[in-house]
C-alpha cells in the first residue's frame, strides 16, 4: 500500500492503518530501536509504542515522509527507553560509543533552553550532511542517527571495519571544521 493511503486510513481513524503501517515499516522501525536498544523486547515495545504515537500524533500532521516519520519517533522512543534503563550504568553499548565520537564535534554547552542555538545547529549538521557524498551520508547517518554498529555499516555497504571507521573520523573532523565556520563551536 502506498504510504499516502496509509496516512489516510490514519486521517479516517481506521484501524487497518496500524496493519498497513506494520506490515510495510514494521521490519525499518524494528531495526531502528534494535541498534538502539540492543533487546529484541525493548524494540519491540518501542515499535508498537510507535504506532500509537503516530495513531495520536496523525491527525494533527499529515507528515510529508512517513518513513522518516516513523523512523524517527521510534528513534526518540528507544533513544528514551535506553536512558530509562541504562542512568546507572553507563559504557559499553553502541548509543554511548557513537555519542562519545561525536563529542569532540558538538559544543557541550548546547542544552535544551537555548533553543534558537538549537534550532541553528540542527540547520548546520543538516546542511553539512547534505553537502556530503550519498556514501557519506549513509555512513554518517547510520552510525549518528541510527546508531549502527560500525561491522554493521561496513557490512551493508561492503567497507572494512576499518575503513569505516577512518570514514567516520574524517566525517566527524570534517563536521568539526564546519561548525566552527559556521560559528557554533
Amino acid at each position: 500500500m502506498e504510504d499516502q493511503a496509509i496516512v489516510e486510513l490514519y486521517w479516517q481513524r481506521s484501524d487497518r492503518a496500524i496493519a498497513e503501517t506494520e506490515q510495510k515499516y514494521g521490519r525499518y522501525c524494528h531495526k531502528i530501536a534494535w541498534n538502539i536498544c540492543m533487546n529484541c523486547q525493548d524494540a519491540e515495545e518501542c515499535v508498537n509504542d510507535t504506532w500509537f504515537r503516530a495513531w495520536n500524533l496523525m491527525p494533527d500532521k499529515r507528515p510529508a515522509a512517513l518513513p522518516g516519520f516513523l523512523g524517527g519517533i521510534t528513534r526518540n522512543l528507544a533513544i528514551d527507553r535506553y536512558k530509562t534503563k541504562n542512568r546507572k550504568k553507563r559504557g559499553g553499548g553502541e548509543t554511548e560509543l557513537a555519542l562519545e565520537e561525536l563529542s569532540d564535534c558538538i559544543p557541550a554547552a548546547l542544552d535544551t533552553e537555548r533553543s534558537f542555538e538549537q534550532r541553528e545547529f540542527q540547520r548546520a549538521i543538516g546542511s553539512f550532511v547534505e553537502s556530503l557524498s550519498e556514501t557519506e551520508q549513509q555512513v554518517f547517518t547510520a552510525r549518528y542517527y541510527f546508531l549502527a554498529p560500525v561491522a554493521e555499516i561496513g557490512e551493508k555497504l561492503h567497507f572494512s571495519q576499518s575503513k569505516t571507521k577512518s570514514m567516520l573520523l574524517r566525517l566527524r573532523r570534517r563536521l568539526s571544521c564546519y561548525l566552527q565556520e559556521e560559528g557554533l563551536w
